[in-house]
């Protein structure tokens, strides 16, 4: 028993440390703030000591620190302030996506076609259906956190299951799963102009052949990966040791309305419509956005108009369903829509301001460009092999991820460094990005400086008024673990492989 209560008192420590730790940080905002005055300061200091480096790009041809506290560095500072707000990569892709996502979220669309799959389901595959769901629930971006614990809980309660599991695994396929999908959603975008951005800096002919949709192929397997692996935890270690349940809710499930599964069918009936059409304009030879050469369907227009299409893909449907269903009567009621899912971006465009500014001033300086090289070049030199790499950048991710929740702006701080680093070793930008997407989904749901873990607590305590930050952690903690083991483990089983992550997307880049 003493064991018992000092190793729950040690883990009961590091949780309260993560939690103190992390409450410390500045808030996204500011720390991109002071990255970009970290920046310029560094700048100064590095080309004090005519620190260069030979130009991938241009051998033969050296580059330079830029000092950005010099009469020309003042200057740029001032003069491109706005360019570099409104040139952060993920700014404009994120915005067009979410108009078409938002449609889709606000009409009905997702929350319907969420409940209806799950309440489909034979009650023997319920987890696998539920974990399922919440993995492919991240095409709507956040919707899946507010819509689908709540709804697992249910479930689960409804057939005599202890709630907390249907709520837990849930919670894990949503967080923990949001890297892995069948479909492109927003984060695809988000991360990968900032992928480009970042691989710019070494190979610009490189980044300019590179398209959002990278680790597509990637995250199709992961998502049967991880629903396998998702389904096994749930069944075989969380539920068993929550037990039976003591409480006295026994759910109330609310199946789908008429109404809302008319207006499902005739959104599917235009999702089936509006993919074909658009399959016209590059399927057939004479399509009018086919590429040319070996690979006219994944080097082509097309491929370069991927959020375009996204954005079409989801507000064609949910314009319909709305329709249908009169949660649309007017245009009116589409612009408000879209309106409301702008204004819920508000925190990411002030984001994007200073984030900006510190990936640009990166960039300017060539501070990313020198130290991907040295940093490429220490690596060869302590003879790392290419698996202790790749593993040692898992973990630092997966633990930063701990203290700073929001993937984008840890991936804006991340992608400056590491692309570069790892093209110096061999292994290309969209292999680092699917790297960082293991890493960073796996400790989401352990870490209470996850956006969205007040509120899983806040559903949680409607079934133990007793819950709260430990003790939903000591229920999530083994789809973590286990999570970021087996991702890891199929992701190097991929890299030996060679397959392609995606369209156009190998593992390995010769530097």
């Amino acid at each position: 028993m003493a064991d018992t209560v000092k190793k729950s008192s040690l883990f009961q420590r590091f949780l309260d440390m993560i939690e103190r730790v992390g409450n410390k940080l500045p808030h996204p905002v500011t720390l991109f703030a002071i990255l970009s005055l970290f920046v310029i300061i560094a700048s100064a200091v590095v080309s004090s000591f005519g620190v260069s480096v030979e130009d991938p790009a241009n051998p033969g041809e050296t580059v330079e620190v830029t000092n950005l506290l010099s009469g020309e560095g003042i200057s740029y500072i001032f003069s491109s302030m706005v360019d570099n707000f409104i040139g952060f990569a993920p700014l404009g892709v994120v915005l067009a996506t979410m108009i078409g996502i938002g449609v889709c979220e606000r009409s009905g669309l997702i929350s319907a076609a969420l409940r209806g799959f799950v309440l489909s389901i034979p009650n023997r595959l319920i987890t696998a259906g539920l974990m399922f769901a919440a993995i492919m629930s991240s095409v709507a971006s956040d919707a899946g956190y507010v819509v689908l614990p709540p709804l697992g809980a249910v479930i689960y309660a409804a057939l005599g299951r202890h709630p907390l599991a249907g709520l837990a695994t849930a919670f894990a396929g949503v967080s923990a799963g949001f890297s892995a999908n069948l479909l492109l959603s927003a984060t695809d975008p988000m991360l990968g102009e900032l992928t480009m951005a970042a691989a710019a800096t070494i190979d610009p002919a490189y980044a300019d052949q590179m398209n959002i949709a990278m680790n597509w192929w990637f995250i199709i397997a992961s998502t049967f990966l991880l629903t396998i692996i998702g389904t096994w935890v749930s069944e075989k270690v969380v539920e068993p040791r929550l037990g039976s349940y003591k409480g006295d809710y026994t759910g109330d499930l609310q199946t789908l309305k008429p109404i809302e599964k008319k207006g499902m069918t005739w959104a599917v009936v235009s999702l089936v419509i509006s993919a074909g059409l658009m399959s016209l304009l590059v399927a057939p030879e004479w399509g009018p956005m086919r590429g040319v050469g070996e690979r006219p369907i994944v080097e082509s227009p097309f491929m370069d108009s991927l959020v375009v299409i996204i954005l079409l893909l989801f507000l064609i449907p949910g314009l319909v369903y709305g329709i249908v269903t009169k949660e649309i009567r007017s245009d009116k009621d589409v612009a408000g829509q879209m309106s409301d899912t702008m204004a819920s971006m508000g925190m990411f465009i002030v984001l994007a301001f200073t984030a900006g500014q510190f990936v640009a001033y990166f960039s300017e300086t060539n501070l990313g460009l020198v130290m991907g090289i040295y940093g490429g070049e220490l690596l060869s030199n302590l003879n790392m092999d290419g698996i202790a790499v790749i593993i040692g950048f898992i973990l630092l991710t997966a633990f930063i991820n701990l203290f700073v929740g929001s993937a984008s702006a840890k991936w804006a701080m991340l992608a400056p460094v590491f692309v570069p680093i790892l093209m110096q070793v061999g292994y290309s930008p969209e292999l680092t990005q699917a790297l960082y997407r293991v890493a960073d989904s796996s400790t989401n749901i352990i870490t209470p400086l996850m956006t969205y873990f007040a509120i899983i607590i806040a559903f949680a305590q409607k079934y133990d008024k007793k819950m709260g930050i430990g003790t939903l952690i000591s229920v999530m903690l083994p789809f973590s673990i286990f999570f970021l083991i087996a991702w890891t483990i199929f992701i190097v089983i991929w890299i030996f492989t060679g397959l392609d992550l995606g369209p156009n997307a190998p593992i390995f880049y010769e530097p």
